[in-house]
C-alpha cells in the first residue's frame, strides 16, 4: 500500500473532529528546566514550543480558564519511581532537590495556578487531577508540553479515557526528535483528541475571553 493510500485509509477510519469544550483547563504537562540544558542528558530543541505555550498560557489567563502545572518528583531513594524510574534513567533529574527539576525560565508557577507533581508519564496516573477537573466543573482540556511521545500522549489518552474532551497544541508540545513528535501528534488527532495548531487555539480562548467579558458564561 502506497504512503497516499495509507493516509486516505487513516483518513476514512479516523477523520473526525470533536472540538473544544465549554469549560477548558490548560494543562501545562513537564516544562523542566533539563529539556533546556545542553549539559543534561534530557535536553531537547523545544525552546519554540515553551514560546508557544507561554503565549496560549496569557490567553488562557486572559479567558480566566484555569491553568494547571504538571512537574515530576521523586523521593531521594527513589522508591516511587517504580519501574518507569528503573527503565529510564533520565528520571534520575527528577529526584527532589536537582535544579533539573525546577520549571523552565518563564513558567513559574503564579498564585493562581495549580501545580500537580507525579511520578509516571500521565498527568492521572496517581494524582488528584481528574478529580480536580471533576469538581471544578472543566468539561475539557488543551494540552501542552514535554515531550510529545511520552509524557504528553499518556496524558492524552487518560484525559479522553476520564472523559474530557482533549485538545492537543501541536506548536506548544515538543520532543527529542521530529519522527516521535509528528508520528505520536498523528496517532492522537486519530484516535483519541483533536491536535490543533497554536492559532485554533489561541482563536478558541480569545473568543472564551470575550463571550466572558460581555457576560457570558
Amino acid at each position: 500500500m502506497s504512503q497516499d493510500d495509507l493516509l486516505e485509509n487513516y483518513r476514512r477510519a479516523f477523520d473526525n473532529k470533536v472540538g473544544f469544550g465549554r469549560r477548558p483547563a490548560l494543562i501545562m504537562i513537564d516544562f523542566c528546566q533539563g529539556y533546556f540544558d545542553p549539559d543534561c542528558d534530557l535536553y531537547a530543541d523545544v525552546e519554540d514550543a515553551l514560546a508557544s505555550a507561554l503565549r496560549v498560557r496569557e490567553a488562557a489567563q486572559s479567558a480566566k480558564i484555569p491553568v494547571i502545572l504538571t512537574n515530576v518528583s521523586y523521593h531521594p531513594s527513589a522508591i516511587d519511581g517504580g519501574r518507569f524510574f528503573e527503565k529510564a534513567s533520565p528520571l534520575r533529574y527528577f529526584i527532589e532537590g536537582n535544579p533539573m527539576a525546577a520549571f523552565a525560565k518563564g513558567l513559574e508557577p503564579r498564585a493562581e495556578e495549580l501545580v500537580v507533581t507525579k511520578q509516571y508519564p500521565s498527568a492521572f496516573f496517581g494524582t488528584s487531577l481528574a478529580s480536580t477537573l471533576t469538581a471544578i466543573g472543566a468539561d475539557s482540556v488543551l494540552l501542552a508540553g514535554l515531550t510529545t511521545s511520552g509524557c504528553v500522549r499518556a496524558s492524552c489518552v487518560d484525559a479522553m479515557s476520564h472523559g474530557f474532551r482533549t485538545a492537543v497544541i501541536a506548536d506548544a508540545c515538543g520532543d527529542r526528535h521530529e519522527a516521535p513528535h509528528e508520528a505520536n501528534l498523528f496517532d492522537m488527532n486519530a484516535k483519541y483528541a483533536d491536535v490543533v495548531s497554536e492559532e485554533e487555539a489561541l482563536h478558541f480562548l480569545g473568543g472564551l475571553s470575550t463571550e466572558r467579558a460581555a457576560g457570558g458564561r
